[in-house]
C-alpha cells in the first residue's frame, strides 16, 4: 500500500510540474546582439491560493539601467566597468505586446526600484488548479559579456536568464544582481531559434538543427543554459550516467585524458548524490571564471604548483557540482543558496582528502626544504577551507551562512560563506557520524525531484535519519554568527584519570571534539556536549601527554590557538616560538615570530634600512605587536618604531570593534633633529547591522606625546616639546557611485584648543562625470601660541601631530615642499600667508572635464589675531590619475592672478603619492570587503 500511495504522489508531483509550458520563437538579429521573441507561456495555478498576477522574471532588462538593483551590486563592489560603459554595451528588454488567447492586450506594468520584474494584473482571477495562457512579443538587446561572463561577445552569445520566465508563485519577487541564482516556476520548454549559422550547444535537448535554424526542447526545467558560437569550443563526453558538454579549459591535456577525468567525476558525483534528473549538464569556462576555485589559481601560471590534471579535474568538480545542484534542486536559490553551497563544499574537501590526501596547499613548491616550515605552504590542501572562513571571521565581517544573497558582502557571498557551509557539513557529519549526514544528502536531492523543498526539509530528513535535535546545528552555525570558541583551561591527573576543565570562550554552544596524544600519536578522540560556560571531562589513560580539541578543524572555531595543553613540561607554555620569515598562515602549534627586511624614505634620513618584527599572520589576530628598528643612511643613526595593540570584538552589535594601542616613532623631522612621538589611543568602531552597506563610523581618542629636538635649520621656538589630547568622531558610508563622509575633531593642549569639523561628497552622475565637494570650518577656543606651528594650515597642515606620510615635511622650498594633503583648507596654490590661528572656513570643489582631467576650485575665509579676515580663491586643472593615491595639480587662477604667467610655474604644480604599499591594496581589497 505504502509503494502504491509513493507511486501516486509521484505521478501528481510530475504531473502538476509539467503543467507550465512556455514556448519561444526567437530570432538573431544585429549579430546576435538583438534577439527579436514571440513567447507563448500556459500557467496552471500549482499554488496553494487564487492568483491575481502574473509575474515574470525579465533579468534581462536589469542591465537597462544604472539604478537597478544589479547597477547597484557594482557599485558596492566598486566595480567600474558597468558604470563607465555606453548604453551599446548594456543590455534591455522592449515588450511590445502582451495578449491572451484572444488577442487582448493585458495591461502590465514594472516597480519601479524592480525593474525586471513584469507584472501582469489578471482580469479574471486564476483559481487553483485552473489554466491561463498568454502571449509576448518582445526585443532583447543583449549586454556585453565583460560584465557577468554572459551575454555577447566576439562571435559569442551565452544565454543565461535572458528570456522571460515564470516567476515562482507567492514568493519574493527578486532582481537580477549577479549572483546567478534565478528562481523561477518549473516548466517545459520549447524554443525554436532562426540564426545565420551559428553552433549551437545547451543543456536543453538540441534537435532539428540547420544552418539556420534550432530547435531545443526540456522538461521541469527551472533554468538552462544555450551558447551560439561561430567556431565551437565545447566537447561533448558521454557515459551510461550523463551527456556532459565542456569548453572549460587546460594547459597540456589531451581529450583522451579530459574524458577519463569526467568520467571519475560524474561517476563520483552519481554514486554519492545519484543520478541526475537532468540528462544534460553544461560545464563551461565562463561558469567557472565567474566563481574560481579560490586556492587553486592565485599564484602566477609560470609557477606552476601543481599538475594540469589536477588543476583542471578541481575545477571541472566544482563547476560540475555547481550545475548539477542547479538543475536538480528545487530551492529559493537566494534564500536557501547554502544548501547548495553546503553540499558542493562538503563534497569538494571530501573528494580531495579521498583522492588527494597528501597534495599541498600550495602543490609542489611544498617540496623546496625553505619553505617547508610554512604553515600555509605546508599544510593539506582542504587545510585552507577553515583558514578561508577565518579570514573574514577575524575581522568581524563575516556573516551568517544561512542569510539572503543579497545581505552579503562579497568575500562572503562568493567564497568564506560556501567553504563554511562546507565546514559545517564535515563538522556534522563528524559528530553524527554513521553517513547520516551523506545518506540524508542523498534523500534530500532525490524528494526535489517531487516538490519544491528548502531549509526545513533538510533540516526534517537529518533529524529524521540521526534520531537528534539539530536546533544547535541550525541556530549556532547556519543561522547566526555566533563565536565558538572553546579552551582548556586546566588537565589534572589523579590516579589513572585525567580530568579536563574545559572553558567556552565563545557565546555559541555546540559539540566539541577533544583528542588524547601520547607524544604525536593520537590514542583516544571524544566527543563533548555542554550548555555551560565551564564543564569537564574525565578520562582514564595513563599514556596521554596532551590533549587538543578540534584538532582536525572539522569545526569552525574562531580561535585554534588556544586548544592545545600539555600535561607536563608547561614552562614554556603549550606552544614553542618560531621566527618565521616574511609571513604566512596562523599556526595554532607555534607562537610565531614574523622578521622582514624594510626600506623606507624620507628626505632627512634617507633610506631607512631595517628589521620589522611582528606577530601579524594572513589571518588577523586580537593582540597585534610591530617593531620595526631601522638605520638612517643619511645621519648613521638608529630610527624606527614600535606599537601594540589589543582589539576587541563584539560579534552580536552595531558596536563591532574597539581597538586599544599604544605607538611609538622615532624619526628626523629635520635634517638635524629627531622627532619622539609616543600615542595611547582608543578606538570604538560602530557599523551598520547591513554589512553590505559600507557605513561605518567611530569614536578615536588618543594623546600624542611629542619631542622635538633643538634644529639650527628649522626654527622650534616654543614647540620642542608638546602634548595633544585628541578627540575625534568620523562617520562614513562609500560606495563606487556616491561616497559621503563627515567628521569633527577637538584637540587640547597646554597652550591652544581647537575644534574643527570637514563634510565630504562624491558623485558618479550616468555620463559618467564625477563631482567632488568639500567643506572645512575650524576654530581656536583659544590659542596663547607664538607661532604657526599649531595654526591651521591654508596649503598644507603643518602635521605637528606626525599623521601624514611627508616625504619632506619641514621643507619650505623645492620638490617636496609641493607635496599636497587633502586637509585643513586644502588650498592647491601658495599663499602669502599660509595659516589661520583664530579661524578658518573653505570650500574645494572638482568636476570631470573628460576622463581623469578635472577641474578644480577652491574658496575660503581665515583669520589671523590682530588682522582682518581674508578672502582668497584659486582653481585649476587636477589630473586624477588613481583617486587620492596619484593625483596632479595644475592652478591657473588664483588670489596671485594668473599663475602660467609665472616664468616659474613648475614649482607651483602640486602633487599626492601614495608609497605605502598596505594603503594601496585598499583599492583592490575595497572589491571584496
Amino acid at each position: 500500500m505504502t509503494k502504491i500511495r509513493i507511486v501516486f504522489f509521484i505521478l501528481f508531483a510530475l504531473q502538476s510540474f509539467s503543467q507550465n509550458e512556455i514556448t519561444i520563437e526567437a530570432k538573431l538579429l544585429e549579430n546576435g546582439k538583438k534577439v527579436t521573441v514571440f513567447q507563448e507561456i500556459t500557467i496552471k495555478n500549482t499554488s496553494n491560493t487564487t492568483l491575481t498576477e502574473i509575474i515574470l522574471n525579465d533579468w534581462n532588462h536589469a542591465f537597462s539601467s544604472k539604478n537597478s538593483a544589479l547597477a547597484k551590486k557594482f557599485s558596492d563592489e566598486f566595480n567600474r566597468s558597468y558604470h563607465l560603459s555606453s548604453k551599446a554595451e548594456r543590455g534591455e528588454t522592449n515588450i511590445i505586446e502582451i495578449t491572451d488567447t484572444n488577442k487582448k492586450s493585458l495591461l502590465y506594468f514594472r516597480k519601479p526600484n524592480q525593474i525586471d520584474i513584469v507584472i501582469i494584473p489578471l482580469e479574471k482571477p486564476l483559481a487553483i488548479g485552473e489554466f491561463t495562457t498568454i502571449k509576448i512579443a518582445y526585443e532583447i538587446t543583449l549586454p556585453n559579456s565583460k560584465f557577468t561572463k554572459f551575454g555577447y561577445s566576439e562571435n559569442k552569445l551565452y544565454l543565461r536568464n535572458f528570456f522571460l520566465t515564470l516567476s515562482r508563485f507567492h514568493s519574493e519577487q527578486q532582481s537580477e544582481e549577479n549572483s546567478d541564482d534565478l528562481t523561477s516556476e518549473i516548466a517545459s520548454y520549447s524554443i525554436q531559434i532562426q540564426h545565420d549559422n551559428y553552433i549551437i550547444n545547451s543543456d536543453l535537448e538540441v534537435e532539428n538543427t540547420t544552418p539556420n535554424s534550432s530547435k531545443l526542447i526540456g522538461d521541469f526545467r527551472t533554468n538552462f543554459v544555450i551558447v551560439l558560437e561561430k567556431k565551437n569550443s565545447y566537447q561533448t563526453y558521454k557515459n551510461n550516467e550523463i551527456t556532459t558538454i565542456s569548453n572549460l579549459k587546460s594547459v597540456d591535456l589531451s581529450e583522451n585524458q579530459k574524458k577519463q577525468i569526467i568520467d571519475k567525476i560524474t561517476n563520483y558525483v552519481t554514486d554519492n548524490l545519484g543520478k541526475s534528473q537532468q540528462n544534460k549538464i553544461m560545464v563551461s569556462q565562463e561558469d567557472y571564471d565567474r566563481e574560481a576555485f579560490y586556492g587553486l589559481n592565485e599564484l602566477p601560471s609560470f609557477i606552476s604548483p601543481f599538475n594540469d590534471d589536477f588543476v583542471f579535474e578541481l575545477k571541472f568538480l566544482k563547476t560540475y557540482l555547481n550545475n548539477y545542484l542547479m538543475a536538480n534542486l528545487k530551492i529559493n536559490f537566494r534564500k536557501d543558496h547554502w544548501i547548495l553551497e553546503g553540499i558542493q563544499h562538503y563534497y569538494l574537501k571530501k573528494y580531495i582528502d579521498e583522492n588527494y590526501p597528501e597534495t599541498k596547499a600550495f602543490g609542489k613548491l611544498s617540496r623546496f626544504k625553505i619553505l617547508k616550515k610554512y604553515k600555509i605552504i605546508s599544510m593539506n590542501f582542504t587545510e585552507q577551507f577553515i583558514y578561508n572562513y577565518l579570514l573574514m571571521a577575524r575581522k568581524n565581517i563575516d556573516q551568517p551562512v544561512g542569510t539572503n544573497k543579497t545581505t552579503q558582502i562579497k568575500f562572503n557571498e562568493r567564497i568564506a560563506g560556501k567553504f563554511k557551509s562546507g565546514l559545517s557539513l564535515h563538522y556534522l557529519n563528524a559528530y553524527l557520524g554513521e553517513n547520516y549526514v551523506e545518506n540524508s544528502i542523498k534523500q534530500y536531492i532525490e524528494l526535489n525531484k517531487f516538490k519544491y523543498t528548502d531549509n526545513y526539509n533538510f533540516k526534517s530528513i537529518l533529524e529524521y535519519n540521526s534520531k537528534q535535535d539539530l536546533n544547535w546545528f541550525f541556530n549556532e552555525l547556519i543561522y547566526s554568527r555566533n563565536k565558538i570558541d572553546y579552551k582548556i583551561i586546566q588537565a589534572k591527573k589523579t590516579n589513572d584519570t585525567i580530568n579536563v576543565t574545559i572553558k567556552n570562550a565563545g557565546d555559541a554552544k555546540v559539540p566539541i571534539s577533544i583528542s588524547g596524544y601520547h607524544k604525536n600519536k593520537l590514542v583516544s578522540k571524544n566527543w563533548i556536549e555542554n550548555q555551560s560556560d565551564i564543564f569537564k571531562f574525565s578520562i582514564q589513560n595513563d599514556s596521554i601527554t596532551k590533549f587538543v580539541l578540534n584538532d582536525t578543524y572539522e569545526i569552525p572555531e574562531l580561535n585554534n590557538n588556544n586548544n592545545s595543553y600539555k600535561l607536563k613540561n608547561r614552562f614554556f607554555g603549550n606552544r614553542k616560538i618560531r621566527f618565521t620569515f616574511f609571513k604566512d598562515i596562523e599556526n595554532p602549534k607555534y607562537n610565531q615570530i614574523f622578521f622582514v627586511p624594510t626600506t623606507e624614505f624620507n628626505l632627512y634620513d634617507g633610506l631607512l634600512l631595517g628589521m620589522n618584527f611582528n606577530n601579524k599572520s594572513i589571518i588577523d589576530k586580537p593582540f597585534i605587536y610591530d617593531i620595526t628598528p631601522n638605520y638612517s643612511t643619511k645621519t648613521g643613526t638608529l630610527a624606527g618604531g614600535a606599537g601594540f595593540s589589543f582589539n576587541k570584538l563584539n560579534r552580536n552589535s552595531t558596536h563591532f570593534s574597539t581597538r586599544y594601542a599604544i605607538s611609538g616613532t622615532r624619526l628626523h623631522y629635520a635634517p638635524d633633529a629627531f622627532y619622539t612621538k609616543i600615542t595611547p589611543s582608543v578606538n570604538f568602531r560602530f557599523r551598520h547591522p547591513n554589512f553590505r552597506k559600507n557605513e561605518g563610523e567611530g569614536f578615536f581618542i588618543r594623546n600624542v606625546y611629542v619631542n622635538r629636538e633643538k634644529s639650527n635649520i628649522v626654527s622650534t621656538k616654543n614647540s620642542e616639546n608638546y602634548s595633544v589630547f585628541n578627540l575625534r568622531y568620523g562617520y562614513a558610508t562609500s560606495e563606487l557611485i556616491e561616497q559621503f563622509s563627515y567628521g569633527t575633531d577637538f584637540q587640547l593642549s597646554k597652550g591652544f584648543g581647537k575644534i574643527s569639523g570637514q563634510i565630504q561628497y562624491r558623485k558618479l552622475f550616468e555620463n559618467n562625470r564625477f563631482i567632488n565637494l568639500r567643506a572645512f570650518a575650524g576654530v581656536f577656543t583659544h590659542n596663547d601660541t607664538s607661532n604657526d606651528f599649531f595654526s591651521f594650515g591654508i596649503d598644507r597642515p603643518s602635521d605637528y601631530l606626525f599623521d601624514y606620510a611627508l616625504i619632506g615635511r619641514s621643507e619650505s622650498t623645492g620638490l617636496f615642499s609641493r607635496q599636497f594633503v587633502n586637509a585643513e583648507g586644502a588650498f592647491k596654490s601658495k599663499f602669502t600667508t599660509r595659516f589661520a590661528n583664530q579661524y578658518i572656513l573653505t570650500a574645494n570643489a572638482s568636476f570631470t572635464i573628460w576622463d581623469w582631467i578635472e577641474m578644480y576650485g577652491d574658496v575660503g575665509t581665515f583669520k589671523n589675531q590682530g588682522y582682518k579676515s581674508q578672502y582668497i580663491y584659486d582653481s585649476g586643472i587636477r589630473l586624477n590619475l588613481v583617486q587620492d593615491y596619484f593625483e596632479l595639480y595644475l592652478p591657473v587662477y588664483s588670489s596671485n592672478g594668473f599663475e602660467l604667467n609665472d616664468k616659474n610655474y613648475g614649482e607651483r604644480i602640486r602633487f599626492i603619492i601614495t608609497l605605502s604599499p598596505k594603503t594601496l591594496t585598499s583599492l583592490f581589497t575595497r572589491r571584496w570587503f
